[in-house]
């Protein structure tokens, strides 16, 4: 084997590992306001008997009635996909911005660019993931009572397939909903980094690359949450069993917009910024220190 093909090689291991760590520290911290994110934009306006009065009350609904487990359910499906779909999200980014180094497009540009390959590359890989993870977080029964990953995948195979209709239902919004998250969280993130200084201590240096991530997440989140909302109510229960009220994105996406108001497209907004916010400044530097130590170590 050549040196440049290891070399090569090397470089994509250092990121992949640098970007499933990454990962794997952000579900495990975050996963819990995941689970009330989802509540939220699957409960269907005032209306709706299960409806929660506010974040506190879902908190409290939450541990009351499902127990402490009940904020880690669907927890495996991500953990399963979080090592694959963050190795692939910066890997991938990794190597569009490469690319994109030989057009012609702005350095700036390019690098918002090659965040949004990353999103809709991650989001193939992760989709079936996230139909069994939204079905498992829509289910209210105590922890002990819902089925397992393994068995919750299995129903919606047999009942549905693979296809658009199963397994990677909601492809559309899920596709919308990386996409556009990570155009602008790589995209603002690099961009800004590059315009403050770097300080020399490394308490401030930390500080200064967590406030960038920290403003990224939150920015992104706020951008693409209508495609969350939409993901969530195609993958999640439809509001009357065997009748599909929720097709596709854009479809669904006017159907709230008629039905409950422009608001509703940001139902668990601030789960989700508090999710994502902190989480994808953990991500970035996760992400960068990992990467570092393997490569003066490894």
């Amino acid at each position: 084997m050549s040196t440049q093909r290891q070399s090569l090689l090397k470089e994509a291991s250092h990121q992949i590992l640098a970007g499933g760590s990454a990962g794997l520290v952000e579900i495990c911290l975050m996963h819990p306001l995941d689970v009330v994110k989802t509540r939220f934009q699957i409960q269907r306006g005032k209306n709706d008997p299960t409806s929660y009065k506010g974040l506190g009350d879902c908190f409290r609904t939450i541990l009351r009635t499902e127990g402490l487990f009940g904020f880690y359910k669907g927890i495996l499906p991500p953990i399963l996909a979080e090592t694959p779909k963050r190795a692939v999200k910066f890997f991938t980014f990794e190597q569009y911005k490469k690319i994109l180094g030989f057009t012609s497009l702005s350095p700036g540009l390019a690098l918002s660019v090659a965040g949004l390959g990353a999103g809709l590359t991650e989001a193939i890989v992760v989709n079936p993931f996230e139909v069994v993870k939204v079905s498992l977080q829509a289910n209210r029964h105590v922890y002990a009572e819902q089925p397992s990953t393994f068995n919750q995948a299995r129903q919606i195979v047999q009942a549905n397939g693979f296809g658009l209709q199963g397994l990677n239902k909601g492809l559309t919004s899920t596709l919308g909903r990386h996409g556009v998250f990570n155009m602008i969280y790589f995209g603002f993130y690099f961009n800004v980094k590059n315009i403050f200084p770097v300080y020399q201590d490394p308490t401030l240096e930390f500080l200064r690359k967590f406030a960038i991530g920290l403003v990224s997440g939150t920015i992104a989140s706020c951008v693409n949450i209508p495609f969350d909302v939409a993901k969530s109510r195609i993958q999640g229960p439809q509001p009357i069993p065997g009748v599909i009220k929720y097709r596709s994105c854009f479809q669904t996406m006017a159907l709230i917009y008629r039905e409950e108001g422009y608001l509703a497209l940001y139902k668990g907004l601030v789960p989700k910024v508090m999710r994502l916010g902190p989480g994808g400044a953990v991500m970035l530097l996760v992400y960068e220190y990992a990467y570092g130590w393997l490569q003066r170590n490894w």
